[in-house]
């Protein structure tokens, strides 16, 4: 293993630094959990009572309260096919449990939002404060004081950072998180945009897009192109929260029973009463939250991301911003190409080595910190193991010495690109990110007139009524959080997908959210100041030159200094009422930047 890059390093100690008073408050809390705060034994006669009243055979071994009981807390429903397989779990992991002598029970149940569904709905702009909704919703079934430790059972979009939110609060409990797989490969991509493409032009109609789409997403298990649902799933493998090589085994098979079986397993060994503790709260750490981040841009991964990194970190009390993250992508190199930045999906990406070959190359290129605290065993570096079923016993092997697809998996040292997926933008229209491991390189610099929206469906009856066919950027403003809850964008891809294939130049800016499946259009997003808090987006004018250039970082207008100064902010929409949007008013007029990771909850609790 090559010693720590000096990028890495230098960007890790910035953040101790900056983290040192607010990451000592936290210790120093979970501490005081575990030693002083509500547990089991100290429990009333009639709190345990009601606490074991409907536990069946588990009843004795609860109430003698020897042994370690397991919090469940799961985002389960059939609606979401990713979710789907975890419907059997919990009398899984009770049957598990009691190989061990332990025992488990659902702790609680959270809500399970599907972007796939909601994307381009009013509902949308439910999407990112559902987070804040997951975490109080853990921290309410961990509360109960019912628990030594905790297995979470949630993958998708907001659910899985909602999860480590809310348990981190409980940081002294050993956890693990519990994935359950993709489902197998579907229509295939190209196919897929093709037809996507095809139905914003007119030229098929809703049953061929109908068709298609059921064709990719066809059974139970996690959508497989590499969004933020499985963007999730490996930044728990690079912070060393799920046994090693999971995320990516399908749901249903023996494999993936036998590796759940191993999580619980092991969350029973190391509690505190043991000579093994690994509470979540010291797994999380600046090292670990250090390689969350180059496994999202060595990997492509999504751009919510750079909202929900640092609400995980803060929820430990760790501080990062979006300059840690662009100083970490001009040192991490690009090696995965999963679509949308490639052909192939997760499945063919975990074929070719996936997580395992992944941790193998960045630890072994001094890339991610291999000395972290995981849940499995002796640093990041035992992750890098793939596992497999021999005969009817659960094994692992090391990773591969060489990818079995450089379509989909490269070495540190000859990857697709030299920097990682994701780059920032500043200037006179605010600070924003923009994810360019997907885009041509010939379109990281557009410069054209803009067009102003303030409704994503407007820019799709401009796109229909032949309002856009020409070089240009279009922004859509008013979509932060405190405006309308920041949904995502994604129902913009096709049209300007299409445009772009036209030959325009064109690229999105916006303070809104664009989907973990960001791909080959220019997007400049989670621009802050959002407009609807003064930010310069509200100061644009239809005809506005706007300047979006990924090369060096900026994010201008070509508009002099004296009458950019001059400018009046236009006027927000009116809030929206409807799909229960009017019942998180509150979130939306106290939420954070973006850059802080868009919560009004971290924000009222001072974290």
């Amino acid at each position: 293993m090559m010693a720590l890059h000096p990028t890495v390093a230098k960007v890790t100690d910035r953040i101790v630094a900056r983290s040192r008073d607010s990451r000592a408050a936290y210790l120093d809390l979970i501490a005081r959990q575990r030693d002083a705060g509500l547990n089991r034994p100290q429990l009333s006669c009639g709190n345990l009572a009601h606490g074991f009243a409907a536990s069946g055979e588990d009843k004795p071994v609860l109430r003698a309260g020897k042994a370690m009981n397991i919090g469940i807390v799961t985002a389960y429903n059939d609606m979401l096919s990713a979710h789907q397989p975890y419907g059997r779990y919990p009398e899984q992991i009770k049957v598990f449990a009691r190989e061990r002598g332990a025992t488990a029970q659902v702790a609680g149940g959270v809500p399970a939002m599907c972007d796939g569904v909601t994307q381009g709905q009013d509902s949308m702009e439910l999407s990112l404060f559902s987070r804040d909704t997951i975490a109080m919703g853990a921290a309410v079934a961990l509360s109960h004081a019912m628990f030594e430790s905790a297995l979470l059972l949630g993958i998708c979009d907001k659910i899985v950072p909602g999860l480590l939110i809310g348990s981190l609060r409980f940081g002294h409990l050993p956890t693990i998180l519990v994935p359950a797989g993709p489902m197998p490969s579907g229509l295939a991509n190209k196919e897929k945009v093709r037809i996507r493409q095809l139905y914003a032009e007119g030229k098929v109609g809703r049953d061929e897009l109908l068709e298609s789409e059921s064709a990719s997403y066809h059974s139970a298990g996690t959508c497989t192109f590499y969004g933020t649902a499985n963007s999730n799933q490996m930044m728990m493998e690079m912070m060393g929260l799920h046994m090693p090589g999971s995320s990516f085994v399908l749901p249903g098979s023996k494999l993936r029973q036998e590796l759940t079986r191993a999580a619980v397993h092991r969350v029973t060994e190391i509690g505190w009463d043991g000579d093994d503790y690994r509470p979540l709260g010291r797994c999380v750490d600046e090292k670990a939250i250090v390689n969350a981040i180059v496994g999202l841009l060595a990997t492509g991964g999504s751009t919510n991301h750079v909202i929900h990194l640092p609400a995980i970190a803060r929820a430990a009390g760790v501080q990062i911003d979006w300059d840690d993250m662009d100083e970490l992508s001009r040192a991490v190199p690009l090696i995965a190409s999963v679509y949308p930045n490639g052909a192939g999906d997760v499945n063919y990406f975990h074929a070719a080595g996936g997580m395992p070959y992944v941790i193998k190359e960045l630890v072994g290129a001094g890339l991610a910190h291999g000395d972290i605290l995981t849940v499995y065993g002796d640093g990041l570096g035992e992750g890098a193991q793939e596992p497999f079923m021999d005969g009817d016993a659960l094994r692992w092997k090391p990773a591969p010495d060489k990818s079995g697809d450089d379509a989909m998996l490269r070495p540190v040292s000859a990857p697709f690109q030299s920097e990682g997926g994701l780059r920032l933008l500043g200037g006179r229209l605010g600070r924003g990110t923009i994810k360019v491991s997907a885009v041509d390189r010939s379109r990281w610099t557009i410069e054209a007139p803009c067009r102003v929206f303030s409704d994503q469906n407007e820019v799709l009856a401009a796109f229909k009524a032949g309002e856009l066919e020409r070089d240009v950027v279009v922004v859509v403003r008013f979509q932060g959080p405190a405006a309308n809850g920041m949904p995502e964008l994604h129902k913009l891809t096709p049209p300007l997908g299409v445009l772009q294939d036209r030959g325009f130049k064109v690229a999105l800016v916006t303070d809104g959210r664009m989907s973990g499946a960001s791909g080959k259009v220019p997007a400049a997003i989670h621009v802050s100041p959002e407009a609807k808090l003064g930010g310069p987006l509200a100061k644009l004018r239809d005809g506005d030159v706007v300047r979006v250039c990924a090369e060096t970082g900026v994010l201008d207008i070509a508009v002099s200094e004296e009458e950019w100064a001059l400018r009046e902010h236009a006027q927000a929409p009116a809030e929206s009422m409807g799909v229960g949007r009017e019942l998180f008013a509150l979130m939306r007029h106290h939420s954070d930047p973006a850059e802080r990771g868009g919560s009004a909850m971290l924000a009222a609790a001072g974290l």
